[in-house]
């Protein structure tokens, strides 16, 4: 099979962007990006760091620069951070040049991924299951948007989610081929 365009795997935190996205690269046979990972070297500061030094806007303001440059390149899998598909231009950068994926996961799989990682700035409130909750509320409408939407499942393998991807875009003659 041959990647016409790149794979962007959008959802929320805790979702398996990262590990299904890799995994679906090596079934691919074609490049893995982070996003998150492409910006913290850009800046040569953790996530963290940049929320903590230069604020959220500023930070979605060079995930919008990184995820342009990216989606120039060749096709590859595309992990996002939670919020990159939330911004309009982002959406409409990644309509006009990849194919977006939503895994989709329910409160209680992401909490349960979520809650013991001290990397996630987002969650850093007093009460942050109910931060993810609100999270959640928000952002699902707008996830909802993108191209294809794959259910993650808890008991499903990171080789399992990374097929039900695959095959998922395999209804997309304009992403994949063979």
């Amino acid at each position: 099979m041959r990647l016409k365009k790149s794979v962007v795997m959008v959802g929320m935190m805790g979702a398996g962007k990262t590990a299904v996205g890799t995994q679906l690269s090596r079934l691919l046979s074609v490049p893995f990006i982070d996003s998150d990972d492409e910006i913290v070297k850009a800046a040569n500061r953790s996530i963290a760091e940049i929320f903590e030094r230069d604020g959220e806007a500023f930070f979605r303001q060079k995930e919008t620069q990184v995820l342009g440059r990216l989606l120039e390149g060749p096709p590859s899998v595309l992990s996002t951070g939670g919020g990159a598909f939330l911004a309009p231009d982002n959406r409409k950068m990644i309509a006009a040049r990849g194919v977006s994926v939503w895994l989709r996961a329910d409160l209680e799989l992401l909490w349960n991924r979520v809650r013991h990682k001290s990397t996630r700035p987002l969650l850093r409130t007093a009460n942050p299951r109910e931060t993810l909750r609100v999270l959640h509320e928000e952002r699902c409408p707008i996830y909802r948007l993108a191209d294809l939407h794959v259910d993650s499942e808890a008991d499903l393998s990171i080789e399992s989610m990374a097929r039900r991807v695959l095959e998922a875009l395999t209804t997309r003659p304009d992403v994949l081929e063979g």
